[in-house]
């Protein structure tokens, strides 16, 4: 009976759950539902799958409206008019300026239409056409003409909200979507309050008057039926890559074989069996096409000379590695089989393809061109508790001020007024409710029915059409994604080899894929061992540089491991510890459980992949394989709530007592897979990271500078631009401010020497770096400051930028001075575009004062332009240096206390299992080497960080695996000098003497 319902994925409008909206209904006595969300179907999906554990038939349409006005309702009599409807929403949701009009322009098949009854409105129905007669209109239908026409009226009871409180919430949303204070939303933006529901009776009641009416809701509602298989039996992605299954075996066979001389140089009988095996369920299970698109993609991929890495547990298959969708040999990793995929699996092969950021766009839009039905896929982007406190703040009018206090929780509930203790009340209630759609970082569906079948798309500023609904829906339905992934590493590697071949023109071409020969180099050992890794992909991170410390790893399966060790689940089952220590020391080897260590040997009996805990739940667990899967994906953190992954715990431990094993044992074990939740690695994951680990691992070793420079390029990776900028002087390199007459864009690197591109300088206009190269490369060189201001058409803001950064040292002429004659020669108006002269009219030459600049200056003038300076640091400081002692020192304090000073680089902080809040801190000493400092929880609250900047540290030396840290005590930032621009006085040497930084280095050394 009810026609008109909303969850919460009407979007700022609706309060309910969907999974709460069915206990409502249940709860009420309903047998039959309608959802009809306004313009969204982002709960259809979810809706029907949850409706038969409540036993409510499931129907679906969409409350078309503009704004808080409604036009009509789309109720679905079946699936293809559910697919009409979604066609007609996208349309609109493509042009958000088109609106909805009162009546569909055109007759959508397969659907009802009802619309509002409104006073006064003369609607001239067609077949399938209702006017909905709300409670509040039953007085005026008694003396309307429709009284007469009530075969052509239905019972229109929307429900919006749950009750009072539901209303409340309803309003705040419509508040924040109407940017405007509550207390000045207009009435027309909001429901009604008594849009909630009653139980069955009651409404049957309220309409006794008018049996016509509920006998026709009842006919429409009877008459509706949707049916989606949840069952997940057979994917619903594009069933086959040349229209015919039998052809796309053929081809994925010819293809296999075809790729085997390029990977194997003497295949062996495990190679052809592992194969003909893979092959077999591959087929069985329908994933072919699934194959050969990804195949396709890739082809595509290396014709445009793209680099990318495939990994996800894809990377587990010999079929993935002969079609060079991976880079990973299964056979020699001993990757487990039944990770990848097995019989009992039902949902395909996971393959995340990474591309270059610059690239990633290009595949999309070829992936769109070739595959007919193809969407992104949606994420939810919900609403966090501080952004609810700031957008319930405005909401109610409450100062900055006071939102900042609510926001950082330092408050006393009892304390606060009325309206703060409502901010909180209700922020709390809002919290997890959807905001607004997003995309899915690379999810793409190619599907064998057309998108609008399962739900309308919108489409974002991206320009690709985008599902209303997200991934696990859409593997509920048997839609698989495919990931289609950007990441700056593999931009990285690119333009090194391309920055290598232009700096160095004499050397042979880098072969970027002779991974095996990288395997054996002992530059790269060096630098793993002893982590020297800045740069270099998923091996740069202070905890990575420290892992690969504490390990002294220095081979490929080491670092295969070390990549998912690193991962959060292991940590936090206190098995990284253990993993080092008998990584480090054999003899703890014994201590490993026996079952443990014999599924496990490689990592001495330590769950450390994805494959180890389907080995432990299917052996030790004595799961089957099909429980051990559904197991797997309980780990994505996705469906840990659901009934089945709670029922596969349970078989757990149900198995384990009946095989005898101690409780407290299993208890352990299971709490080791629980940690793997959401964070754990698929063995060929963490191989195809290191295979990008040891391609950034070589070009680091061999050429430092211009991988560097290629780091900058693709805006570094762990880190900001400055330690990438100063890992190359590291390395010898020389660091020069962008020059007019010598930078690009992007850094370029001469020999030795870089120099940064105009990209790095901040607020300057990309227009106009194009005009001062494109300029440049046609007429020659820039002569004089005169010749530049006569070429390129620019403002004295923009030129100001340039001096600033000495872009025109050239002219050796002091900047100062050229800022006084930039001033003097330009207008203040921006000049759009230069107007052609036969005759050049020659400059003023003004007479400008004796003005000098020092190297102080050029300092604050980086900072201001670049972000960061581009000398040491620790020659800004204000007062001289305390203390001596440098981070290569620190080894032979081992439990002292000392005092080091430190430039601050990264913090990262955590939560401990207290919930209070402990720092890890990254820094540089004035020689440039690294200091790992830890702050616990109450030298954190007592001593916190107080932004970039140079630091005081006091603490004691730990020495642990042979890594350093120090175990903060005292922390204080040092005061650099005042700005020299326009400060008078410092006791800075290089300020009072007004010289150069020559003047430091008997300070320091």
């Amino acid at each position: 009976m009810y026609l008109n319902c909303h969850t919460y994925y009407s979007l700022r409008y609706g309060s309910i759950a969907p999974k709460q909206l069915l206990a409502m209904a249940f709860a009420n006595n309903l047998n039959t539902l309608a959802l009809t969300d306004i313009n969204n179907t982002s709960a259809c999906l979810d809706f029907v799958r949850l409706s038969s554990n409540y036993n409510i038939k499931p129907i679906l349409g969409v409350d078309f409206r503009n704004g808080a006005e409604q036009q009509f309702i789309l109720i679905a009599k079946n699936n293809n008019g559910f697919q009409n409807i979604n066609h007609y929403l996208s349309k609109h949701l493509y042009n958000q300026e088109l609106k909805i009009p009162d009546r569909p322009e055109t007759k959508i098949n397969d659907c009802y239409v009802i619309y509002p009854y409104l006073k006064g409105v003369d609607y001239n129905l067609k077949t399938d056409e209702f006017l909905g007669v709300t409670p509040k209109d039953l007085n005026n239908l008694k003396f309307s003409r429709w009284n007469t026409l009530q075969h052509q009226l239905v019972i229109l009871k929307t429900v919006s909200f749950q009750n009072k409180k539901g209303f409340n919430t309803h309003r705040l949303l419509r508040a924040i979507d109407n940017n405007t204070l509550l207390s000045k939303l207009p009435k027309t933006e909001e429901g009604d309050s008594n849009h909630t529901m009653m139980p069955y009776q009651q409404l049957c009641s309220t309409y006794e008057e008018f049996p016509t009416l509920i006998e026709n809701t009842k006919q429409l509602m009877d008459k509706c039926s949707i049916n989606f298989d949840f069952s997940q039996q057979i994917p619903n992605n594009q069933k086959t890559y040349t229209n015919s299954e039998v052809l796309d075996f053929k081809l994925l066979k010819k293809l296999t074989y075809e790729g085997l001389h390029y990977r194997y140089k003497d295949p062996d009988t495990t190679i052809f069996k592992r194969i003909e095996k893979e092959l077999s369920i591959i087929n069985a299970k329908g994933f072919v096409s699934y194959f050969l698109i990804n195949w396709k993609i890739l082809k595509y991929a290396r014709s445009k000379g793209y680099f990318y890495v495939g990994r996800g547990s894809g990377a587990n298959s010999i079929i993935a590695y002969l079609l060079r969708i991976t880079d990973v040999d299964p056979i020699e990793l001993d990757l487990y089989f039944e990770r990848f995929i097995n019989l009992f699996r039902q949902n395909p092969p996971d393959f995340d393809i990474d591309f270059s950021w610059k690239d990633r766009d290009d595949i999309t839009q070829f992936i769109f061109k070739t595959f007919k039905n193809t969407a992104l896929i949606t994420v939810y982007n919900t609403f966090k508790f501080r952004a609810s406190v700031r957008e319930l703040g405005k909401v109610f009018g409450l100062p900055k001020s006071e939102m900042d206090i609510l926001t950082r929780g330092k408050y006393n509930i009892n304390q606060l007024d009325q309206l703060s203790q409502l901010v909180i009340k209700y922020s709390t209630y809002i919290e997890g409710f959807p905001n607004y759609l997003g995309i899915h970082a690379g999810g793409i569906l190619i599907s064998e029915k057309p998108i609008h079948y399962y739900g309308a798309t919108f489409m974002p500023p991206k320009g690709f059409p985008t599902t209303q609904f997200d991934m696990v829906v859409a593997e509920d339905i048997g839609l698989y994604k495919f990931d289609i992934l950007s990441q700056r590493g593999l931009g990285k590697i690119k333009d090194a080899v391309a920055i290598v071949r232009y700096n160095r023109p004499q050397l042979p071409p880098i072969d970027i894929h002779d991974i095996k020969r990288f395997k054996k180099d002992e530059r790269i050992k060096y630098l793993l061992r002893n982590a020297k890794a800045i740069g270099c992909f998923y091996v740069e991170s202070p905890a990575m540089r420290m892992l690969l410390k504490k390990l002294q790893v220095d081979n490929y399966l080491g670092l295969v491991a070390a990549s998912s060790v690193i991962r959060p689940g292991v940590a936090k089952s206190g098995m990284m510890r253990e993993y080092i220590l008998r990584y480090r020391y054999p003899e703890k080897r014994k201590e490993a459980h026996p079952v443990l260590s014999k599924l496990m040997p490689e990592t001495y009996g330590v769950m450390v992949y994805q494959e180890d805990v389907i080995k432990v739940a299917h052996h030790f667990g004595r799961l089957t394989l099909g429980e051990a899967d559904m197991l797997r994906r309980g780990m994505s953190g996705k469906f840990r709530s659901r009934e089945e992954f709670l029922k596969v715990k349970q078989q757990f431990f149900d198995n384990c007592k009946t095989a005898g094993e101690p409780e407290a044992f299993t208890a352990d074990v299971w709490r080791q897979i629980e940690s793997f939740a959401g964070y754990a690695f698929a063995k060929g994951h963490s191989a195809s990271y290191a295979v990008e680990s040891y391609q950034s691992l070589f070009l680091k070793a061999y050429f430092p500078l211009e991988y560097m420079t290629a780091t900058i390029n693709n805006f570094g990776g762990f880190y900001r631009t400055e330690l990438y900028v100063h890992e190359a002087r590291m390395h010898g390199g020389i660091i020069k401010p962008p020059c007019i007459n010598t930078s690009f864009t992007q850094a370029i690197i001469k020999a030795k020497t870089i120099y940064l591109g105009f990209m790095f300088l901040q607020s300057f206009e990309s227009k106009l770096m194009k005009q001062i190269i494109a300029e440049r490369e046609q007429h020659g060189t820039y002569k004089t400051l005169d010749d530049f201001i006569e070429r390129i058409p620019i403002s004295v803001e923009q030129i100001s930028i340039l001096i600033k950064i000495n872009a025109f040292r050239f002219t050796k002429t002091n900047k100062r001075e050229l800022l006084w004659e930039a001033h003097l020669k330009i207008s203040k108006t921006v000049i759009q575009e230069h107007i052609m002269t036969l005759f050049k009219t020659e400059k003023i030459s003004y007479k400008t004062p004796q003005l000098s600049s020092t190297d102080l200056e050029n300092a604050f003038d980086e900072i201001e332009l670049l972000g960061f300076p581009l000398c040491n640091p620790f020659h800004l400081l204000n007062k001289p240096s305390l203390t001596h002692i440098r981070a290569k020192h620190l080894i032979g304090f081992q439990h002292k206390t000392i005092t080091i000073e430190g430039y601050l680089i990264t913090t990262k902080n955590t939560t401990t299992s207290n919930g209070k809040r402990m720092y890890f801190g990254t820094f540089l000493d004035y020689d440039g080497d690294f200091i790992d400092t830890v702050h616990f929880p109450p030298m954190a609250a007592k001593y916190p960080f107080r932004g970039n900047g140079i630091y005081s540290i006091t603490g004691k030396v730990i020495l642990e695996f042979g890594c350093v840290n120090i175990e903060v005590s005292n922390m204080e930032r040092l005061a650099i000098i005042e700005d020299p621009r326009y400060a008078i006085n410092s006791s800075n040497p290089t300020f009072q003497k007004k010289r150069n930084f020559e003047d430091l280095k008997v300070r320091y050394e």
